[in-house]
């Protein structure tokens, strides 16, 4: 058995990626999938069109590289977080679309929570801020929206998950009804001091606990592919969600090690070691993974639109026709001519947790061109970056030595320049940059003895490129100065224009 098989289901897209046991890649494949807006503030997915895409990507990336299912030692899977699916226990079909992480329809109920006073205790417990971002309220607007969901569930009629819930289901053929730890500590249901679902957090929002996935270490043999999917009889054996995987990816492994990947979103985490850190600064504390029983905690703070601003460019906008293109655009130009893009289409995440934020392109000039808006975008990422790694500061007190970075956006040599100017520190890109699936692949490994340890992983990690710091401090703090001006300009507008 020669290779691991690492299922990345993200937000924009379903990707199968083989890696080898010195944490090569030999085979990628990749499938785009819908994105649902059914109001302005609102994503869906389609939980079949996830299954399916995943699915074909599974056996394409196979196909591919001419490996067969007997080559592969094991499945790992990483995903989208946050998003909440619910479905028939007995027929396997969904009872509504998915609700995806960026949706921010529930913002009321989690207005109400934090006005009735449960702000504390949900921090404390879950280590999370009360927010439309996590899947707690989206369950209970499916239970309360979707007709006779809520009865069914209290017949146990339905089950919830997270997405790496629902590939597990149905991978397994519906025999495995299982979460990790990391997964589990994003649904503001889950006690990341007890590592169990909380009563309490579940009586706040009306959950009942018979929808509920058992929670497993994100390195453990789940349960096998069911034989009918014609990938084998091989074992599931890890999990974890995506920014958890890719800090492992990066081999974060030590306390105050930190990683940023640039996806959809933005996601920035630092190793907090075996004792989780409440946030004084409006970040997260999370569960990092759980192996061998050994619980590993991080601070996180999220961007919710980061590469994304680039797609919107692309899509929305027609200025570049791929989203490659747009660092040659920005590049054009010299700086944004005094452009600042606020890219709060669905609201803003940490540390300002505003879902009242909207999108605002500051500084227009009759000199802006569409290379100053592209500069202006890709900036955009690399400030939302820095005002979290303020505020991780601020909670750590861990000064920061270097920033590792991954994701699609970090092949972008102006941004990730950008960035370590902002920062003061280097920004390091490892050869190897698809760390999600690399992560999920290492926990898989790992659980069937495809890799001995972490430790004998380290050697694995090796540096393509370091960018080091070339602007002046002063230089740096005056644009991070106006970037806050702008945020300022960006923030509360949908609750204007809606009283």
């Amino acid at each position: 058995m020669s290779y691991i098989l690492a299922l990345d289901q993200g937000t924009t897209s379903s990707r199968a990626i083989l890696f080898t046991r010195d944490g090569t890649i030999a085979g990628v494949a990749q499938r785009e999938y819908t994105q649902i807006f059914p109001k302005p503030g609102w994503v869906e997915h389609d939980p079949l069109e996830i299954w399916s895409s995943q699915m074909a990507v599974a056996t394409e990336v196979l196909g591919r590289a001419q490996v067969t299912p007997r080559e592969v030692a094991a499945v790992g899977i990483t995903n989208q977080r946050e998003t909440a699916i619910i479905w028939d226990r007995a027929t396997g079909q969904p009872i509504h679309n998915a609700i995806v992480w960026q949706d921010r329809r529930t913002a009321d109920i989690c207005e109400r929570l934090r006005a009735d006073g449960h702000e504390t205790m949900v921090r404390e417990r879950s280590g999370l801020v009360i927010d439309a971002y996590f899947s707690g309220s989206k369950i209970r607007w499916l239970l309360d929206h979707v007709p006779d969901a809520r009865a069914r569930a209290a017949r146990g009629e339905l089950a919830f998950g997270t997405v790496d819930s629902w590939l597990v289901w149905q991978l397994t053929g519906g025999r495995v009804h299982i979460t990790d730890v990391s997964n589990a500590s994003r649904t503001m249901l889950f006690n990341i001091n007890t590592m169990q679902w909380d009563e309490q957090l579940l009586r706040m929002l009306d959950i009942p606990d018979s929808l509920l996935p058992e929670v497993r270490d994100s390195s453990e043999v789940y349960g096998h592919v069911s034989t009918t999917l014609g990938l084998g009889d091989v074992p599931i054996a890890g999990i974890a969600g995506d920014q958890q995987a890719a800090l492992f990816g990066q081999l974060c492994t030590a306390p105050g090690m930190s990683k940023n990947t640039y996806g959809t979103g933005c996601f920035l985490l630092q190793n907090t070691g075996t004792a989780p850190a409440l946030s004084e600064s409006n970040l997260v504390s999370t569960v990092a993974w759980r192996i061998s029983g050994r619980t590993e905690y991080a601070l996180e703070g999220s961007v919710f639109i980061g590469g994304a601003v680039v797609q919107w460019l692309r899509d929305g906008l027609k200025i570049i026709d791929s989203a490659p293109a747009i660092e040659a655009l920005a590049a054009s130009v010299p700086d944004s001519g005094g452009v600042y893009f606020v890219p709060a289409f669905t609201g803003l995440g940490a540390p300002y947790w505003d879902p009242h934020a909207r999108g605002t392109i500051a500084g227009l000039t009759r000199g802006t061109t569409t290379a100053h808006i592209a500069r202006a975008a890709l900036e955009s990422i690399a400030f939302q970056v820095a005002d979290i790694l303020d505020a991780i500061h601020d909670d750590s007190g861990i000064a920061l030595r270097e920033l590792r970075v991954d994701g699609g956006a970090a092949a972008n040599n102006l941004l990730l320049q950008f960035q370590a100017d902002l920062l003061g520190v280097p920004v390091v890109r490892p050869v190897v940059t698809e760390t999600t699936a690399l992560g999920a692949a290492y926990l898989a490994g790992l659980a069937v003895g495809f890799w001995s340890s972490t430790d004998g992983l380290a050697s694995q990690w090796q540096v393509d490129r370091r960018f080091e710091p070339q602007m002046s401090r002063d230089q740096a703090e005056a644009l991070i100065n106006r970037w806050g001006e702008a945020v300022d300009l960006a923030m509360g507008w949908a609750r204007e224009t809606d009283a």
